[in-house]
């Protein structure tokens, strides 16, 4: 059967780790109470009618949420998958005192990511650590491995007991920032800095409208704001992470965000999206030069974030060679 309901609960449940135009392929399996749904909505059986719509679509939604949450770097013999074609077949487990059950397969979802830092700490003191083959890798706990370069100015590459790993640092980071703004914007405990001097923004007034709209969820995420005229504001206080960066660039996309969202149905959609702007915003980007203990903060910060086999945009942000593969790469063996 198909069901429109179903459909919109699980795009929304994928909605911020696939990438652009593509669409996620599924089955469903739910198990409910014939008392709560009428099979006779359509004279093919195609369609059903539930009794309370609500509650199947936001138990999907939050099921689907909640696995793809757990979908951050893994080793290569681990539940979890290291690749964005294989999200697709998560098995699900769901709460037992659910009135619904999805039985196809069980999935324990690892527990809450810690919190995590908004910024990569500085340089550590240390000497560097080029491990042999056959020495001491890092942990099985460190999925990313250890740092051993940067490959023009925009990845990571590391070398774990699998093999050789490449980071995209900018979606890496991107999400870290990401997720830690959601968590902080959940609880309505975004950190903010209020400025010195008001920063003088010029927007369209159409812009400003879309801005106005959303301004409760704008003071939630950490900014505070008054319109100076009709293509005018005065930005005077900024979330945290803003400080050093192009304000008034960031605002400016941030309202185009919100501006392209107002239509949407879904209440948090909104917020998500000027959320990840201010992600991918603050972010590092390309040929920034980090040094070994920066780049492995950032691994270490990838591997307890959720979603982190993602950006915001639905990119991957890792992949993996294991040393099998670059062995059949170089003939080696033969």
């Amino acid at each position: 059967m198909r069901d429109r309901l179903l459909t919109s609960a699980v795009r929304l449940g994928y909605r911020d780790v696939l990438y652009h135009g593509r669409h996620p392929a599924y089955v469903l399996y739910l198990t409910l109470d014939p008392a709560l749904v009428d099979v006779n909505a359509h004279p093919t059986k195609l369609e059903v009618r539930f009794r309370d719509a609500r509650a199947v679509h936001d138990f999907v939604f939050r099921a689907v949420e909640r696995t793809l949450s757990a979908t951050k770097p893994a080793t290569e013999d681990a539940v979890l998958p290291t690749a964005l074609a294989s999200m697709g077949s998560l098995p699900l487990r769901l709460p037992s005192a659910s009135p619904w059950r999805l039985t196809q397969g069980l999935y324990e979802s690892q527990p809450q990511a810690a919190a995590v830092q908004d910024r990569i700490p500085s340089p550590l003191a240390g000497e560097e650590v080029w491990p042999e083959r056959s020495g001491a890798l890092g942990s099985s706990e460190q999925p990313l491995g250890s740092a051993l370069a940067q490959l023009h100015g925009a990845y990571i590459l590391a070398q774990s007991r699998e093999g050789l790993v490449l980071v995209d640092m900018h979606a890496g980071h991107e999400r870290v920032l990401y997720e830690r703004l959601k968590a902080q914007y959940a609880d309505g405990q975004v950190a903010s800095q209020l400025l010195l001097a008001p920063i003088v923004v010029d927007l369209k007034g159409h812009e400003i409208d879309a801005l106005l709209e959303q301004r409760v969820s704008f003071e939630r995420a950490g900014f505070e704001f008054d319109q100076l005229g009709p293509t005018q504001l005065a930005v005077r206080r900024v979330p945290a992470l803003l400080t050093g960066h192009d304000v008034a660039a960031i605002v400016r996309a941030v309202v185009s965000g919100a501006e392209l969202d107002a239509e949407s149905h879904h209440l948090d959609s909104a917020a998500d999206r000027f959320l990840g702007t201010l992600a991918c915003r603050t972010a590092i980007h390309a040929n920034r030069r980090l040094s070994l203990p920066e780049m492995d903060a950032l691994l270490r910060q990838m591997e307890e974030t959720d979603r982190a086999n993602q950006c915001n945009h639905g990119r991957p942000t890792w992949t993996r060679l294991t040393l099998g593969e670059l062995d059949q790469l170089f003939l080696r063996g033969r």
